[in-house]
């Protein structure tokens, strides 16, 4: 055993994790050159290495599972090479905040990267609505039941009532515009910046009172239309601190005087600009999680903050679901798609349901009002399954 392997091991142990061992959350190492690339950039490496195959693990989930409820981030940083390479993340990580990597231009990236990487993909993976966000597992027994119900939950916490119009900021596939038009009987503008989401939402909402469009949520400053309502589910994500203003205040504009908004975004929990690195490379670009204190200063004086909900338990449970669903259909994929994309899907699936599982990442609803509702706000906290 060399000292690279020495001391990554004695890192590991903290966590219950033995190199090439025989547990299922254990790492299984195929290739010596894992350990100096560890040690160079550990957050991009980690995930880098796993595609290559330069290691294996049975169950990835539980791996980052252990590893972040071990806090090994900060104990590895007694050990002069891992603080060598968490000082070149800092460095990395300044200077990326001096730019603004979510501008009207970029913003495109991640549609183009992420969401139009194929329709095959999301169609195998999702549920039959085609919900890319978390379910809600309350009384759910399939993945089906669990994003049916999340999009009850959002409809009802919004209070639809027929006539009323929806704006829907990120739309995806258009399962919430689709739902909420058939079930609440409104009609919905849905915007996306994919344009394979865009080709299929138009159709997927076709013959009802739904206009899909593809576009940046900037755009709508430029016009003059009012909701009674608008939501976003799992977009926040793509819009980055430096736009937080101008994307409030865009909701603001778009939104009636007696209107709510329901903002649905994954949220850290600590304070930091950059996301994951490998997930920010090869998944998601440009992309950046919110905190509690960012998200609450981004609407200071804008809106009222009527109800706040914290659902990111679901997520472990969804993110295994799609991972299932993903290797289940993977003969009816492996002719577009090579060996390595296969290993990238699965580490973004089960390294991320690792993290919730761990409560590292949460899940929020959020209900804002512009001048308070006058008589207060009902919370809805849990809806029923009515299959």
């Amino acid at each position: 055993m060399t000292n690279n392997s020495r001391m990554i091991q004695e890192v590991f142990a903290q966590a219950n994790v033995t190199l090439n061992g025989n547990n299922p959350w254990d790492i299984i190492v195929n290739d010596n050159h894992f350990y100096s690339r560890l040690l160079n950039n550990t957050k991009l490496s980690i995930g880098e290495t796993y595609v290559e195959g330069l290691w294996d693990c049975a169950k990835i989930d539980s791996f980052i599972y252990r590893v972040l409820t071990a806090d090994l981030a900060s104990k590895a940083l007694a050990h002069p090479k891992f603080w060598r390479s968490a000082l070149k993340q800092r460095f990395y990580d300044y200077i990326h905040n001096l730019f603004n990597h979510q501008t009207e231009t970029k913003s495109f990236i991640v549609g183009k990267q992420h969401y139009d990487i194929g329709n095959d993909i999301y169609q195998a993976m999702l549920d039959k609505r085609m919900v890319y966000s978390c379910g809600y597992w309350e009384g759910a027994k399939t993945l089906d039941e669990a994003q049916e119900l999340k999009l009850k939950l959002i409809c009802e916490k919004l209070d639809l009532k027929p006539g009323m119009t929806v704006l829907d900021i990120g739309c995806g596939w258009g399962s919430f515009a689709k739902y909420a038009a058939e079930n609440y009987k409104v009609s919905v503008l849905g915007i996306t910046i994919s344009k394979q989401q865009y080709e299929y939402a138009k159709n997927a909402c076709a013959n009802l009172p739904i206009e899909i469009r593809f576009q940046d949520y900037r755009e709508l400053l430029q016009k003059k239309e009012q909701f009674n309502r608008i939501v976003s589910i799992g977009m926040f994500e793509h819009v980055g601190f430096k736009n937080y203003p101008i994307y409030m205040n865009t909701v603001s504009h778009c939104m009636k005087e007696d209107g709510l908004f329901l903002l649905h975004t994954i949220g850290a929990n600590s304070s930091k600009y950059v996301s994951n690195s490998w997930l920010n490379k090869y998944i998601f670009p440009n992309s950046h999680l919110p905190t509690i204190t960012q998200l609450a200063s981004s609407f200071e004086s804008i809106f009222i903050m009527e109800d706040w909900q914290n659902i990111g338990f679901n997520y472990d449970k969804t993110l295994m679901a799609w991972h299932h669903n993903f290797n289940n259909q993977w003969d009816n994929l492996k002719h577009r798609y090579n060996e390595q994309f296969r290993r990238m899907w699965n580490f973004y699936l089960l390294s991320c349901a690792g993290a919730f599982r761990a409560r590292h990442n949460q899940v929020w609803q959020i209900l804002l009002s512009k001048k308070g509702l006058p008589s207060g706000y009902s919370p809805v906290l849990i809806v029923k399954n009515t299959n």
